[in-house]
């Protein structure tokens, strides 16, 4: 028995495709040109080897406009500097001593930060271990940053070297600005290279693109001090 036709049959538009929204959080404005979403992802894995003050300036860029993050087993993390660069450390939870298992410590700390950053104390971790947190991370929405230590197969490395800096400020003892050589790689691409500097300006600290490898010098010898905020 034929079934009756009851109207005319109508087009439906499909709506197209489109890419999924990938949550980005904020960076120090000059070093989002040398990233490739110009950002850290919400729910990757950044593995980094550097200097310090940049791990400072990137925890400023997410607690300063209101954003909170966790650093854990980084005992030497400069908290001025972070605070001088714009952090807001109400906004910061630090656990320098994280105990034998700093990785379970920052497992926790993903329900509820956008980014936490975990000093792995010169230790490797295992593959399993890593897809575990990484599978976390991913679930919570939320950026491990991992640095002192080896971190198998993470989305994005990020390297900075110590390219110089100049002299100190009056009585204060301190470098007034560094410079950094930075490094960037995704997967087996080629990769993404520049040079930042920290400066004093305007009553705070700011991160600036350098285009001229010269614009900061080192000098010929530094103090135990001094390297220690450089770091």
């Amino acid at each position: 028995m034929a079934v009756p036709r009851t109207g005319h049959a109508t087009s439906v538009p499909v709506a197209p495709a489109t890419s999924v929204r990938r949550e980005i959080l904020p960076v120090p404005p000059a070093l989002a040109p040398l990233l490739p979403d110009h950002g850290l992802v919400k729910g990757t894995v950044v593995a980094y080897t550097g200097a310090g003050s940049l791990l400072a300036g990137l925890l400023a860029a997410v607690t300063g406009p209101g954003g909170h993050a966790a650093a854990v087993g980084l005992p030497r993390l400069g908290l001025l500097a972070a605070a001088e660069m714009g952090a807001r450390l109400d906004r910061l939870a630090v656990v320098a001593d994280a105990g034998h298992d700093p990785a379970e410590v920052a497992a926790v700390l993903l329900d509820g930060m956008e980014l936490v950053v975990l000093g792995l104390g010169g230790a490797a971790v295992p593959p399993s271990r890593a897809r575990v947190l990484a599978a976390r991370a991913r679930g919570k929405g939320a950026t491990l940053l991992v640095t002192d230590g080896s971190w198998p197969a993470p989305d994005l490395r990020l390297e900075s070297r110590v390219a110089g800096y100049t002299g100190l400020g009056t009585g204060s003892g301190r470098i007034r600005s560094i410079s950094l050589d930075i490094e960037v790689r995704t997967g087996t691409g080629a990769p993404s290279r520049g040079r930042l500097a920290a400066r004093p300006l305007g009553g705070r600290v700011e991160w600036i693109a350098l285009a001229d490898t010269t614009d900061i010098t080192g000098a010929p010898e530094t103090t135990e001090r001094e390297r220690s905020v450089a770091s």
